[in-house]
């Protein structure tokens, strides 16, 4: 399946980014969208100009590099038992990092290197002054990942992501939130990089340990791309990201398109999991229909019955109906 597309200049303003991209929380395509960032430009002439470009930021800070043996091909993974990894870890700092990477660019002797998810503002402040996204609140910190060719497993992240080809081309093979049944999910507290990946998503078209994965495999949304293009990854969506390239750039942005405070809704998952997951089936299905009613609203307002100054805290959350029910919920964790 194709995502939808739409082009750079369609994004006139933040309102319009947020009402035809992001609401619809399905993935989309920009095309061109930091077509114009001088970083863009710098790698578009050649990785050793990128890497010069970027050493005016450079801080001088540490990082972390997953390496690869040849025999892998940059598909970073678990070992067969998947109590272990594939790959190594080494730190060392970002111009290091940049430099062996270039160096062994299109070697397929030699071994991979993949670095990832580095805060910007940490490792090469002044970056995003130049190469910034204008619809895009200017407090949204972006993130930098480079390497080889690689292959990252299909996860989702519990954000809203634009991410940014700088250099190379990438692959997005996207699913939907409602295949998770389907995706065969790894270990969630022994992860590559902290989120836990489906283990069928980049399994053979064959393989007989995921058989209800055949159900979802053609649902898969592909995109591909170049450098200068964009792609927004709604939260939720598994994803995996192939770079495809001898040298990859590419540049993120994670945040709640939709926050009404500071709370996630994944730390509402984790509490559920601890306070309803393992109660008897028919107890589950009773608290599953209070949540389709006061949290999902699959019916409407649950109060539509009554005038609105009567709704009490199910009223609007701001300004003041999300600290009321907040406090409530701290003093009930907190045994008061």
């Amino acid at each position: 399946m194709n995502p939808t597309e739409i082009a750079a200049s369609d994004l006139t303003a933040a309102d319009v980014f947020v009402r035809e991209v992001a609401e619809p929380c399905r993935p989309v395509v920009i095309r061109g969208l930091v077509k114009s960032w001088p970083a863009v430009t710098a790698a578009e002439r050649s990785a050793a100009h990128f890497r010069n470009y970027v050493a005016r930021f450079d801080a001088g800070v540490v990082a972390e590099a997953f390496i690869g043996e040849p025999h892998i091909a940059g598909k970073y993974y678990y070992d067969d038992d998947l109590k272990g990894f594939n790959f190594t870890r080494a730190r060392m700092r970002f111009a290091e990092a940049i430099d062996r990477i270039i160096a062994t660019s299109g070697r397929a002797d030699e071994r991979s290197m993949y670095v990832g998810s580095l805060p910007m503002d940490q490792y090469l402040p002044g970056f995003s002054t130049e190469n910034a996204l204008a619809f895009l609140d200017t407090r949204i910190a972006p993130r930098i990942w480079l390497g080889h060719a690689s292959n990252v497993s299909a996860h989702y992240d519990t954000f809203d992501n634009v991410a940014c080809v700088v250099a190379g081309v990438r692959r997005f093979t996207l699913f939907a939130p409602e295949t998770i049944s389907r995706l065969y999910v790894g270990p969630l507290d022994h992860t590559m990089a902290g989120q836990p990946v489906s283990l069928a998503a980049s399994s053979p078209a064959d393989d007989e340990r995921f058989p209800l994965f055949r159900e979802v495999r053609e649902q898969a949304i592909v995109a591909e791309l170049s450098a200068g293009d964009a792609i927004y990854v709604p939260k939720l969506w598994w994803h995996q990201v192939e770079a495809t390239s001898a040298f990859n750039v590419l540049v993120n942005y994670w945040w709640d398109a939709f926050s009404g405070g500071t709370d996630a809704p994944s730390v509402a998952l984790l509490l559920s999991m601890i306070t309803i997951a393992e109660r008897p089936p028919a107890e589950r299905n009773a608290w599953r229909a209070f949540f389709d009613h006061y949290v999902f609203r699959t019916n409407g307002h649950p109060l539509a019955h009554l005038p609105a100054d009567q709704h009490g805290v199910l009223g609007p959350l701001q300004p003041d109906n999300y600290r009321r029910i907040r406090a409530h919920l701290m003093q009930a964790l907190r045994g008061g």
